[in-house]
C-alpha cells in the first residue's frame, strides 16, 4: 500500500508539472486529463485484496452449492388445521389453531437442537444413524386469562415424545407449588392417555415429522441468507 501511494503521488506530481508548462494550452484539455487520472486511481483504490476475492469466491461458490445440492422452498403458512408461522433469522415456529368453540393451541417448536445415535435399522445392526431432536412447548387453554396446560415434548422424526406437563397462569406463573411429575415416571396407562389427548388435536407423530422436515428447510434457508449478508458486506 505504501509503494503504490508513493508511485500515486509522484505520478500526481509530473502530472502537474507538465500542467505548469504547458499553461498556454487550453484549460478543457487540461480539466480532461485530470478527470481521467482521477478516474483511474479511483478504480484502483476501490479493488478487492486478494484475501478479499478469496472469501468472496469461496462464499459464491457456497452459495451456489447450497442452492444446488439442496435448494430450500418457501416455507408453507399451514399444516392441516395449523396456521405456521415462521420466524425469519429466528430459530423458532410457532403453529397455532382453534380446537371446537373456545380451546386454543399454540405450538412453539425451535430448530434442530440436539441429536442421539441409535443403531442402524437393519438385519445386521451394524454400525450407527442420528437422530434428530427438536424441542417443542405446546399450550392449550380455554378463554383469556385462564389457566393453561403446557406439554413440553420432544420431537424426533417419527415420533413425539410427552417429557413434562404443567399448569400455568396466564402470566406463566405456576398455578400450585408442585409441578407435577416426569410423564416417563407414569404409569403406561396415564402416558397413553396424555398422548391420545394431544392426539386428538393434531398433535402427533405426523406433526413431529412435518417439524423435521419444515426445520430442515428453514436452515438451508436461514444459512443461504447468512451467507450472502456476509457476502454483501465483504463486498461494499
Amino acid at each position: 500500500m505504501a509503494a503504490f501511494l508513493r508511485a500515486s503521488r509522484r505520478s500526481l506530481f509530473s502530472s502537474c508539472g507538465i500542467l505548469y508548462s504547458h499553461g498556454q494550452q487550453s484549460s478543457l484539455h487540461s480539466s480532461k486529463h485530470i478527470f481521467q487520472f482521477s478516474r483511474s486511481h479511483a478504480s484502483q483504490a476501490i479493488q478487492k485484496s486478494p484475501f478479499e476475492s478469496n472469501i468472496l469466491r469461496i462464499l459464491r461458490n457456497e452459495i451456489e452449492y447450497q442452492l444446488d445440492y439442496a435448494p430450500p422452498h418457501p416455507p408453507v403458512s399451514k399444516f392441516n388445521t395449523f396456521m405456521v408461522e415462521d420466524r425469519p433469522g429466528e430459530q423458532w415456529v410457532t403453529l397455532r389453531r382453534k380446537f371446537g368453540e373456545d380451546e386454543h393451541i399454540k405450538i412453539e417448536a425451535t430448530m434442530i437442537d440436539g441429536a442421539i445415535n441409535v443403531p442402524k435399522a437393519n438385519d445386521e445392526n451394524l454400525g450407527e444413524d442420528v437422530r434428530l431432536h427438536i424441542s417443542v412447548l405446546v399450550d392449550i387453554w380455554k378463554g383469556e386469562g385462564s389457566e393453561f396446560l403446557e406439554f413440553v415434548c420432544s420431537s424426533w422424526p417419527n415420533s413425539l415424545e410427552i417429557q413434562k406437563v404443567y399448569l400455568l397462569r396466564s402470566d406463566s406463573s405456576r398455578a400450585q407449588p408442585y409441578m407435577g411429575p416426569n410423564v416417563k415416571d407414569l404409569n403406561s396407562g396415564f402416558r397413553d392417555g396424555l398422548n391420545e389427548f394431544l392426539k386428538a388435536r393434531g398433535v402427533d407423530d405426523e406433526l413431529s415429522a412435518f417439524l423435521h422436515e419444515f426445520m430442515m428447510n428453514k436452515d438451508r434457508i436461514e444459512a443461504i441468507g447468512w451467507l450472502r449478508k456476509i457476502q454483501s458486506f465483504i463486498e461494499n
